[in-house]
């Protein structure tokens, strides 16, 4: 008479009959012998607890220099392929975020390329600046799809001499 073996809980737990054992060879299997069980004795089918959810379409990064000069930090950006209505540059005095996103342009099938790098669709960047900047006279322009972005350093040791009004 077989006896039937018990799941690998309760062989450990040394719950409901602890008379059978099981060998490394069971152990080394992956499972097979302690596999949890339905009612019919057949082991129970192991679904995955992973949610499908959608898949969502992330930003790509741009890619930046990030530099200064004596009086300013200059940011650097190939944006070509971008129209200026599709670009969006939003500065703080120590943050500067860069939105836009590339219109793809197909010419014939898709199924004909050879390749396909470049990168279409939507894209941010958010740069922490070392140092604060005057927003006022920041200056960005663009030549040959290259955004510069010149940011005037904050002069915290810029003294003004303030006027006294008498009455």
């Amino acid at each position: 008479m077989a006896r039937e073996k018990r799941s690998l809980f309760e062989w450990l737990t040394g719950a409901a009959g602890a008379d059978s054992d099981y060998s490394f060879e069971d152990l080394e299997s992956g499972g097979a012998a302690y596999a949890p069980r339905a009612q019919n004795n057949a082991p129970l089918e192991r679904r995955s607890l992973a949610v499908e959810t959608p898949e969502e379409e992330l930003d790509g990064e741009l890619a930046v220099d990030v530099y200064q000069t004596p009086t300013h930090i200059v940011i650097k950006a190939m944006i070509a392929g971008v129209r200026p209505e599709d670009l969006d540059v939003s500065i703080t005095r120590d943050m500067v975020t860069l939105r836009g996103k590339r219109e793809k342009h197909i010419e014939g099938n898709s199924g004909e390329f050879f390749f396909q790098e470049l990168y279409w669709g939507s894209f941010s960047r958010t740069i922490m600046l070392p140092q604060e900047v005057e927003i006022e006279d920041a200056e960005a322009s663009e030549k040959h799809g290259l955004l510069t972005i010149r940011l005037p350093k904050l002069d915290k040791g810029r003294q003004a001499k303030l006027k006294i009004k008498s009455n």
